[in-house]
């Protein structure tokens, strides 16, 4: 008897569910593999084990359709389809298509110090997003977060990150996550878009294809409202400041160029500053692979696959655009995935409503990338002493000199000359900034780990790896 096809799925978010959902129906053995302890990702985070609130949580946002994910994930795990390898952090995917086939290598335990391998006949790479963070003076002071930072204490671990909180800097991440502190109980100060209800008209009719979003949206503005948060359009935060912790922020309109009106600074008394400039793709993985990337994300074609054989990618590594468009995504790749590993050609046609659903939703998400784009001339007002690498301690000023004094014409050279995103991070924090004030493109420096490895794990493996 022919043993069953093996994918590998990475990442248990949207798209890896639907993913690994969608080829477990087809007959396909899955071995989903996520660094959290329980399936759904960051948008689907559920409470910790243990964890228990103070007051009663808010309705989870997109509940029906975790429930369905939930629920099928808990069947086909009970058949024996899915294997799901909680709490297993990927550094690297390694292998071709074929005989030899993949071997996805991961760390576990409280420590991470134990390294485990998986040998696969396919990948899918569902590994998310991470947060752009654009740094201004006193970004370092504890009680700055980022905003999925806090939206992940808020779910995982029904906590507060404080009691007065400011939420700032662009995306439509920041409505729930201002909603969400105020319905926990937190007194949110202000919430600081620097985008503004012009660029949201420019955008319209790209917006208006997707009611349900807009409606989404508009539930959000009416939580704040109730909750009396103040919305400050066409702002932003100039600096946080405060002794040992954060103690205020200072925000200021911005005019039609991007730049802070003279006279209109203020400061908001606050003890959490949650601030985030939209997400980026995570692509380490499919970088260890040779897959090509556009932009900052994971190349791919109709049905998701990657230019490397026997590679799909679906989600946010493939760019940025939310639960819907990774969803989509998902679906399509496992389809196509399991088909090929039958040794056949997909039909189309059997996701035909995930593909309008995807054009749709990346439609829609190219228009809010207009929309929330940062404030231009952000990194002309940054100080010189303003830390850029925390990792490091870099400062704008140092990131100027090289290139200014000593002649660095791109972010690899900045980083030689400052060790600039040579620390713990490897520059997934401080690469947008060392971009913008390089003036130089944002693109992922390919890394041969994914994750720091423990040299014992990397000693470990077996000489042919």
């Amino acid at each position: 008897m022919t043993e069953r096809p093996r994918l590998a799925v990475v990442g248990a978010g949207p798209a890896g569910l639907a993913a690994a959902l969608t080829a477990a129906a087809q007959g396909v053995r899955v071995l989903l593999v996520d660094a959290a302890e329980q399936a759904g990702g960051q948008l689907y985070r559920q409470p910790a084990a243990g964890a228990r609130p103070r007051r009663p949580r808010a309705p989870h946002h997109g509940r029906r359709t975790w429930e369905r994910l939930r629920t099928g994930l808990d069947r086909h795990r009970a058949a024996g389809r899915i294997t799901h390898l909680t709490g297993h952090h990927v550094w690297c995917v390694a292998g071709e298509y074929g005989s030899a086939g993949f071997t996805v290598y991961a760390l576990r335990g409280p420590g991470q110090e134990e390294g485990v391998t998986v040998r696969a006949d396919a990948v899918v790479l569902a590994t998310g997003g991470y947060e752009r963070v654009l740094p201004f003076p006193g970004w370092t002071l504890p009680g700055v977060v980022t905003a999925g930072g806090a939206q992940a204490m808020l779910k995982g671990q029904l906590a507060l990150p404080g009691r007065t909180a400011v939420v700032a800097g662009t995306g439509p991440l920041l409505l729930p996550v201002a909603a969400g502190l105020a319905a926990a109980g937190a007194r949110v100060a202000a919430l600081v878009e620097s985008a503004g209800p012009a660029e949201l008209a420019r955008r319209a009719p790209a917006l208006a294809a997707q009611p349900g979003k807009l409606a989404e949206g508009a539930g959000y503005a009416a939580r704040l409202l109730r909750h009396g948060v103040r919305v400050l359009t066409r702002h932003t935060v100039l600096a946080a400041h405060g002794a040992e912790r954060l103690e205020a922020v200072t925000v200021a309109a911005l005019d039609r160029t991007g730049r802070p009106y003279p006279g209109t600074a203020r400061r908001v008394r606050c003890d959490t500053l949650a601030v985030g400039h939209g997400l980026l793709p995570h692509t380490d993985l499919a970088e260890t692979l040779g897959c090509a990337l556009s932009g900052t994300a994971v190349r791919v074609d109709a049905e998701q696959r990657t230019d490397v054989p026997g590679v799909w990618a679906a989600g946010e590594t493939t760019g940025v655009g939310g639960a819907a468009l990774a969803l989509a995504e998902g679906h399509i790749a496992g389809h196509s995935a399991a088909a090929r590993l039958y040794g056949t050609v997909p039909d189309p046609r059997r996701w035909a409503a995930a593909d309008r659903a995807r054009t749709r939703a990346r439609a829609f998400a190219a228009a809010l990338d207009a929309v929330y784009a940062p404030p231009s001339g952000w990194a002309d007002r940054l100080p010189d002493e303003t830390v850029v690498c925390r990792c490091e301690e870099v400062t704008a000023g140092r990131v100027r000199e090289a290139v200014g004094t000593l002649g660095a014409g791109d972010a690899r050279t900045v980083k030689l000359l400052t060790r600039a995103g040579m620390g713990w991070c490897q520059g997934r924090m401080c690469g947008p900034a060392v971009a913008g004030l390089t003036a130089c493109p944002l693109d992922p420096g390919r890394r041969p780990f994914a994750r720091p490895v423990p040299l014992g794990v990397l000693a470990g493996l077996p000489d042919t790896e």
